[in-house]
């Protein structure tokens, strides 16, 4: 179902869709539906609010039905974060997406901005580096690490590379469409997709609040996960990016260990060689590896 705006709106103004995953998310979801229709009806938007219930085992589904003009669609079990937002892309009528989670913790108020930002860009950012972010203390320096990992390989200074609260255009996305994983990691996929592939992404200040309920994140795994995801992501887009580091590296202690071999003991040894010679196997599959990935464009 398409919501009409409150107020005046311009008669082709763009739709925008507005896509809320929910998992287990009865505490907070139906206020937050609450919020955004109220921010979008008085910035006189055009748009759909879309729920993708992803096997929700409390009453999740039934707090977003006693919300007036919000489609609801349900995956029998759940299927992940990542999945749950692919079924609402497909599904989305809209020419701009939004994306927002059901457990309280974004600025509802944020969404007219990334929509304006998003018509001068591909995908705007809702950077959680405002006055009031409250990420729990166990998951900043995991956070900071990989933040900083990924603006290094991508050579793009990231403020947030997995924020749930982002605006994107529809076309921007579809190609990169088939590559996006169902799990929390499709945000940063997303967003390392578009940076390496050169798309305008820019990135707004928001607070991020405390959530309602229970996390889903783990800790230790999730972030091995997204150190994992950032290593494979740059590699599909810009493998010389990872592989003349690694080929560097292995390069440098070949030759420091073969100088200092021939200085103190005189000869050369099996180790440096071997070494150097995987410094160059290293490099040469990086060239491989870029010129497959040059040579491979997004699908259309």
């Amino acid at each position: 179902m398409q919501s009409e705006p409150a107020g005046p709106v311009a008669e082709h103004a763009p739709l925008v869709s507005v896509i809320v995953p929910a998992f287990n998310e009865e505490g907070a979801v139906a206020e937050d539906l609450g919020a955004i229709k109220q921010v979008l009806e008085s910035a006189g938007l055009r748009y759909e609010l879309m729920v993708v219930d992803d096997g929700s085992t409390d009453g999740t589904a039934e707090q977003v039905r006693a919300v007036e003009d919000v489609v609801l669609h349900q995956h029998a079990t759940n299927r992940g974060y990542g999945a749950a937002l692919k079924t609402g892309i497909r599904h989305a009528h809209g020419d701009i997406i939004v994306i927002t989670d059901a457990d309280g913790t974004y600025p509802a108020e944020v969404i007219p901005d990334l929509v304006a930002d998003v018509a001068e860009c591909d995908m705007a950012v809702g950077a959680r580096t405002g006055e009031v972010v409250q990420v729990p203390l166990l998951r900043k320096p995991a956070k900071w690490f990989i933040t900083r990992l990924a603006s290094y390989l991508s050579e793009t200074r990231i403020p947030d590379l997995n924020s749930g609260l982002r605006a994107f255009r529809r076309r921007a996305v579809m190609p990169f469409f088939g590559m996006l994983p169902s799990g929390f990691s499709f945000t940063t996929t997303i967003t390392l997709a578009m940076l390496c592939n050169g798309l305008d992404v820019r990135f707004r200040p928001i607070d991020y609040r405390q959530r309602t309920g229970r996390s889903k994140i783990r800790p230790l795994q999730d972030t091995y996960n997204f150190i994992l995801l950032i290593v494979r992501t740059i590699c599909y887009f810009n493998p010389l990016k990872v592989f003349v580091p690694l080929a560097s590296i292995v390069f440098l202690g070949g030759l420091v260990k073969l100088i200092v071999n021939v200085a103190m003991a005189h000869r050369v040894a099996s180790t440096e060689v071997l070494l150097i010679v995987a410094a160059v196997q290293l490099a040469m599959t990086g060239l491989v590896a870029d010129a497959v990935a040059s040579s491979r464009a997004p699908a259309e």
